[in-house]
């Protein structure tokens, strides 16, 4: 079984890409190489990891999951995508960058970006449906106000109404 192996942020380059402004949160990782496929680059899934990881840190960061033991609200991912630009080849140290484009009633999206600092350049985009979900009850839950300013205090920007 494969992990995803964050690096310490003194393996990555300490300037943060263009192409990666407006992503609060960047999750560096390391290619490992069990990760690859039969054609010899990172398999498809695994970018859904990467991007599994960079939502827990961008949760982690809005204490997301801090109250669902008392209150039995947290998070459950609705709907994800990938849209592919560039293979990603071993070895390779990447930069995952995670946003939240828009916030609902109920719910936010995230998007994702995946930088090769071999390639110098984007090689994944991704989006991510979040819904707020009361586990106890079997519905939909509000997004706190809390947590909004959070998130907007992590964005350092408003969010954007769906």
């Amino acid at each position: 079984m494969t992990s995803i192996h964050s690096m310490p942020p003194s393996a990555v380059q300490t300037e943060r890409p263009d192409a990666l402004r407006g992503y609060p949160v960047l999750l560096p990782v390391t290619v490992a190489w069990g990760e690859m496929d039969a054609f010899q680059h990172v398999n498809n899934v695994v970018y859904f990891r990467y991007f599994e990881s960079a939502r827990i840190e961008y949760g982690r960061l809005v204490h997301l999951l801090d109250d669902k033991e008392t209150s039995g609200i947290g998070p459950i991912l609705a709907a994800t995508n990938a849209r592919y630009k560039r293979p990603v080849l071993f070895p390779d140290q990447l930069l995952i960058g995670v946003t939240v484009s828009r916030i609902g009633s109920d719910r936010f999206w995230q998007n994702y970006r995946i930088y090769s600092v071999n390639q110098q350049a984007i090689t994944t985009e991704g989006e991510a449906e979040i819904v707020l979900f009361d586990y106890r009850n079997q519905r939909k839950a509000a997004v706190p106000a809390e947590l909004r300013q959070r998130m907007e205090a992590l964005e350092q920007r408003p969010l954007v109404d769906a």
